[in-house]
């Protein structure tokens, strides 16, 4: 710990210069002495390499994920180094990269929220993976594997993308009624985040085709046109994402395109032959040992568990909707997805219900 606190955490002297920092500070290059003396690092002719799959990695929400990292020098050197890694993650709006975990040999440490779930992985010579526990669905996304060589510092980036869904939310009260902090409380709510363009892109070339513009996680708003049309940005276009560019995160009102991945339980179907209230349905859920699910939660297990039911059920918050993976006469439109009802303010339905495994 002395060593990565060393690494990390460097006093700064007043005055002092720092010609080059990622993360760590170098002062020339510091002996272990600790006598103020400098030792100078010649360059040894050894060329320091770091490689990361080219492929995206994929992954699930709670599932555990290894992120590849591999080092090596040209031409090859035996000689023992004090190599120090440090990985991070990459920012959509390119802000100061967010940092995941800092290692030197065989201790490391990592952070924010990924302390207790960030672990260096060694199985090999000269590996420096990331092993994920417990992913989430915010982990999706770029990052960088940095190797530190004394002054030599090489990196490369992998890219982890969860598998998942893209779904279109309007919250009750109507269309285009989120500004965007909005949209982003509404995602979680429904056991979900904001997409982000890959993941909306995704989903459009699989078929979904939305003609209402909605909030993305970088802050631009957005739709997918598949069947080009007058109200969808007119029918000479393209199919393609339609894009409004980047939108005042506290003025502009739109929808928004939420993201939700695997699921670590099930969803399945509770019916009354009355019908139940929406606080009926609720404490159906509570008294078979589950929870009433989210718009997320069926989703996700209509697209990943296959689940099929032609019968409109009550949602956590206040809708109702049923998933249909095949399509059949009295159970909506020709293609699978999931119905909605809309937000009926009366009626008795049936219930989904979400239960942890």
């Amino acid at each position: 710990l002395p060593l990565l606190l060393e690494a990390t955490l460097v006093q700064l002297a007043s005055g002092s210069y720092h010609p080059f920092y990622n993360g760590f500070y170098y002062n020339h290059l510091m002996n272990d002495k600790g006598n103020g003396q400098e030792k100078v690092d010649h360059f040894n002719g050894a060329r320091l390499m770091v490689e990361t799959p080219k492929d995206p990695v994929y992954s699930s929400n709670g599932a555990n994920v290894t992120l590849p990292c591999h080092y090596h020098f040209e031409p090859d050197t035996e000689a023992k180094r004090k190599i120090r890694i440090k990985w991070s993650k990459l920012r959509d709006d390119y802000t100061k990269d967010q940092d995941v975990l800092v290692a030197i040999g065989k201790t490391y440490i990592a952070f924010g929220d990924f302390l207790g779930r960030a672990h260096l992985h060694q199985a090999s010579r000269r590996e420096a993976s990331l092993l994920l526990s417990d992913v989430r669905l915010q982990d999706g996304g770029k990052y960088r594997c940095e190797v530190i060589d004394g002054l030599e510092d090489e990196s490369d980036v992998v890219d982890l993308q969860l598998r998942g869904i893209v779904f279109p939310y309007q919250p009750p009260r109507g269309q285009y009624r989120l500004n965007f902090h909005e949209a982003e409380q509404v995602c979680q709510e429904q056991g979900a985040i904001l997409a982000t363009f890959n993941q909306l892109f995704q989903a459009w070339s699989e078929g979904l085709d939305w003609c209402n513009a909605g909030w993305l996680a970088d802050g631009t708003v957005q739709y997918p046109i598949r069947l080009p049309r007058k109200p969808c940005g007119g029918l000479h276009l393209a199919p393609g994402i339609r894009s409004y560019g980047p939108r005042h995160r506290h003025l502009h009102r739109f929808d928004a395109f939420c993201f939700s991945s695997g699921l670590r339980g099930e969803v399945f179907y509770l019916e009354h032959p009355a019908g139940m209230t929406l606080e009926e349905a609720k404490q159906s859920c509570q008294d078979a040992g589950a929870e009433i699910a989210r718009v997320g939660q069926l989703y996700s297990a209509w697209k990943f568990l296959g689940l099929d039911r032609c019968d409109a059920g009550w949602l956590a918050d206040g809708s109702v909707r049923y998933p249909i993976t095949k399509p059949r006469a009295n159970c909506g439109p020709v293609e699978p997805g999931v119905r909605s009802f809309g937000f009926p303010s009366k009626g008795r339905f049936g219930v989904f219900c979400y239960k942890e495994r």
